[in-house]
């Protein structure tokens, strides 16, 4: 199982990623040990997750997710009504 994660960076900016366990790769981003990306915009919310069965469709949807912009984000996986955060 895979996992498609979008975080909410502290400036508001968004980070897609994709892991094969959510909890632990939650805790590399919380301790800084991540994407530099998400190092340097600590705080973050976890604003949407989505499962694939393996890495190569998780993968393809993280490029897909990749391609839009902010607004359409926003607006396709309704990032604006979650609220989970760490």
């Amino acid at each position: 199982m895979y996992y498609l994660y979008v975080l909410q960076c502290r400036d508001n900016s968004y980070y897609t990623g994709i892991t094969n366990n959510i909890e632990k790769r939650l805790k590399t981003h919380l301790a800084g040990k991540g994407s530099k990306y998400v190092r340097s915009r600590r705080p973050f919310k976890l604003k949407y997750l989505e499962k694939h069965p393996d890495k190569s469709s998780a993968s393809k949807r993280e490029a897909e997710i990749k391609s839009w912009s902010r607004k359409e984000k926003i607006e396709k996986l309704d990032l604006s009504r979650y609220n989970t955060s760490n």
